[in-house]
């Protein structure tokens, strides 16, 4: 099989038994990973090294973690926090850039299928790379869908569907996910509803 196609956008057989031989080999090592236990932070951090393209220092993901190929096409900058069931479709390559954070049960898609039924039905599959920025908070139960970049500091609202690209600096949400506002004057000054920021020394 031609590996090249299924980071291109190409249309690809992901049955082909080579790439799923190399794709078991990944789950395995993902397998061991969500068996870990609660006391085995170092040995989770050591694993992800192995499993991720990239990861930075201080990342955390919260088991059970997913993903199609166990991590092997996720770029982590540094810092980044994933909750419970972070679904990761890593058939190509998905970017996340430092301290983002990730609330449970997010989704986040490369892989998409023919809408002709044909095409579906002999197995084909095409995938488009996601962008993640930096510094964004991606809320609980978000999903998003093959192509999409999402800029930095931006704040995507709890069961959103992000189908198109949201720019930087904006709480954006809704299905399918829209910009509510910019990050304003208001939110330097409260950090929810009518809840100032008053922050007490560690």
């Amino acid at each position: 099989m031609d590996k090249a196609k299924m980071h291109n956008g190409e249309l690809y057989f992901p049955g082909d038994e080579e790439l799923m031989k190399e794709q078991t080999a990944y789950l395995d090592r993902l397998y061991d990973f969500n068996m870990t236990r609660p006391t085995e932070i170092q040995k989770r951090q050591k694993m992800l090294k192995e499993m991720f393209a990239e990861i930075g220092e201080g990342c955390y993901i919260e088991p059970p973690f997913h993903a199609n190929f166990g991590g092997k096409h996720v770029h982590f900058g540094k810092n980044i926090y994933a909750n419970f069931n972070l679904t990761l479709v890593d058939d190509t390559h998905i970017y996340v850039g430092d301290y983002t954070m990730f609330g449970p049960n997010v989704t986040v898609a490369t892989a998409g299928h023919p809408i002709l039924p044909e095409l579906r039905q002999q197995g084909y599959q095409y995938n488009f790379p996601v962008h993640i920025g930096k510094n964004c908070w991606i809320g609980a139960g978000v999903i998003i869908v093959p192509g999409i970049t999402i800029g930095d500091n931006t704040v995507i609202g709890a069961g959103s569907v992000v189908t198109k690209d949201i720019p930087a600096n904006v709480v954006a949400v809704g299905n399918p996910c829209k910009v509510l506002r910019e990050i304003n004057e208001h939110d330097k000054e409260y950090y929810f509803k009518d809840r100032k920021i008053i922050i007490s020394a560690h």
